[in-house]
């Protein structure tokens, strides 16, 4: 079990939340794309997935892996961005979700 002031257990969290926030929206998906989806070359599969599904297959997923697994966390992010230029126009209101991202980039990048 993870202390909740150790970076992993905050990653941890913050990974619920983003999940929560996803599932809040209406963005969370019971089924992954095809897997033709995931061999993208481009920064989150921008040609073959929407962001949120690029947020809860690839990301989410791997950042589970990498913690259940004890491997070092990335040292750096910038995926809130990303997240506020997909939420810019769109009917989902986003800033909580940007807010949780913004947190996982500030843990993972150790600022």
């Amino acid at each position: 079990m993870t202390k909740p002031d150790n970076p992993i257990g905050q990653v941890a969290d913050r990974l619920l939340k983003i999940e929560m926030e996803l599932r809040q929206l209406g963005l969370w998906e019971s089924k992954p794309p095809p897997e033709e989806a995931f061999q993208s070359t481009q920064p989150f599969c921008i040609d073959t997935l929407e962001f949120h599904q690029w947020l809860q297959f690839v990301f989410v997923t791997r950042m589970k892996v990498i913690i259940e697994s004890d491997h070092p966390l990335p040292a750096i992010s910038g995926i809130a961005p990303m997240a506020e230029e997909h939420f810019r126009g769109r009917p989902e209101p986003g800033s909580a979700l940007v807010r949780e991202l913004e947190e996982i980039d500030r843990l993972l990048s150790g600022g």
